[in-house]
């Protein structure tokens, strides 16, 4: 499975952001589909999941409210849209995929495929 993240940019705080991404190859497994976000000199977290069938998400607590994710199985596609952006939501952000992964069983060592990351710079 091949994942394609795009919509990052450099933006003002305050402002939004919608970042997409897409699988394609192998996708007749259902995927649980997680974005994570990285700064230099730090681990990797978790940021938003959405499980296999929609049916679960995880939000880590500093985006609760502001970011939301959402699937679109037709398009083999996730979306993570960012409103309120802090300049600490500066970071690299990745999705992963997990094979019928789910909000609770979905972590930095558990995801199955990772796509390159995207950008997102927010300014103060």
């Amino acid at each position: 499975v091949q994942l394609q993240a795009s919509g990052g940019g450099l933006v003002q705080a305050g402002d939004s952001l919608r970042l997409s991404c897409t699988a394609s190859g192998r996708t007749g497994i259902v995927y649980g589909m997680g974005w994570f976000r990285q700064v230099p000199g730090k681990e990797r977290e978790l940021v938003v999941a959405i499980s296999w069938n929609g049916g679960s998400t995880y939000y880590a607590d500093s985006v609760k409210g502001r970011f939301t994710i959402s699937r679109d199985g037709a398009k083999n596609a996730v979306y993570l849209q960012t409103n309120s952006l802090k300049p600490e939501d500066t970071a690299v952000y990745y999705c992963a995929a997990k094979g019928f992964g789910t909000a609770q069983t979905m972590g930095i060592t558990s995801m199955d495929y990772w796509g390159r990351g995207t950008q997102v710079t927010v300014s103060s």
